[in-house]
């Protein structure tokens, strides 16, 4: 059984203590590891130089051994840079990043598992850009994972994770409610608006297919990085206004548990439904593999 079961368990943890909610995530975390917390803090450390590190050795010259991507982390960053976006520098960087890490991991780069390698670009993408725009201390992003951590266990605890067992709601909507709570958290919210931001987010994604092109995590797999970034933001905004999701955010997890064992095998990282069964797909999948 995962250390936390219930959102409304970390949101208790918050009301009944005066020890901040991501120490108490660390530590009990910790405990159940058999390490002392400050080994903790530099596990976490360590994920947070990795991600930081991925994101600056982006190589937009290099492609994935499909060619099905390189480079559009460059387009991106190039049009953002030219100043006349649609959605400004903030929202155009955080597009960027999440593409910039989606194809370090399709070239085999070092990346971070946020908590998949397939989702691995939602969560430096929103807390990167953020902590460059509002001056945020090592140590606060370093507390933010702890908080979409914690989160992050409870989900595992009641759906899944992986995209294989409940589609890409489970990969991607999981990454976005993380990033959502932990942006919460940053901009100052409560552990009742964290959760409201995880639920919020995970049904913008609930039934959310993974249907890689010829199984490999490319497309559609890093633009959905983007779109998970973004909703992510979205949710915590939302929450951070005092918008509370009508359904508990316990519920919703149950709910998108619920909605993976309802997928057709076809729709689960098996390459066979979806936009990986496109006409184009199905070539690409047979001059790639040979038929």
């Amino acid at each position: 059984m995962s250390l936390f079961y219930s959102i409304r368990q970390l949101e208790e943890m918050e009301m009944k203590s005066a020890v901040p909610l991501w120490r108490q995530i660390l530590i009990a975390s910790a405990e159940e590891s058999g390490i002392t917390p400050e080994q903790s803090l530099g596990k976490m450390g360590a994920a947070l130089d990795a991600m930081i590190a991925a994101d600056a050795d982006y190589d937009p010259g290099q492609s994935s051994h499909s060619r099905l991507i390189g480079g559009d982390a460059e387009r991106m960053r190039r049009y953002v840079a030219g100043g006349d976006t649609i959605c400004g520098d903030f929202v155009g960087r955080v597009i960027t990043g999440a593409i910039r890490m989606g194809e370090c991991n399709a070239c085999m780069h070092r990346i971070v598992a946020a908590p998949t390698a397939g989702a691995c670009g939602v969560m430096p993408a929103v807390l990167l850009p953020y902590a460059q725009d509002h001056g945020t201390p090592r140590e606060e992003l370093i507390a933010a994972l702890y908080i979409a951590a914690g989160f992050g266990m409870v989900i595992a605890s009641r759906a899944s994770m992986s995209g294989a067992e409940a589609g890409c709601q489970a990969e991607i909507g999981t990454a976005s409610a993380m990033a959502a709570a932990a942006l919460v958290y940053l901009h100052g919210g409560s552990a009742q608006q964290m959760a409201s931001a995880v639920a919020i987010a995970l049904k913008n994604m609930m039934g959310l297919v993974c249907d890689p092109v010829a199984g490999l995590v490319e497309v559609p797999c890093v633009k959905r990085n983007a779109a998970g970034a973004l909703n992510a933001l979205g949710a915590a905004e939302m929450a951070l206004a005092g918008i509370r999701s009508r359904i508990p955010a316990d519920e919703v997890i149950d709910a998108m548990r619920a909605v993976g064992a309802l997928m057709s095998p076809l729709l689960r990282e098996t390459g066979e439904g979806g936009v990986a069964a496109s006409p184009t797909a199905v070539r690409f999948r047979d001059d790639f593999f040979g038929k």
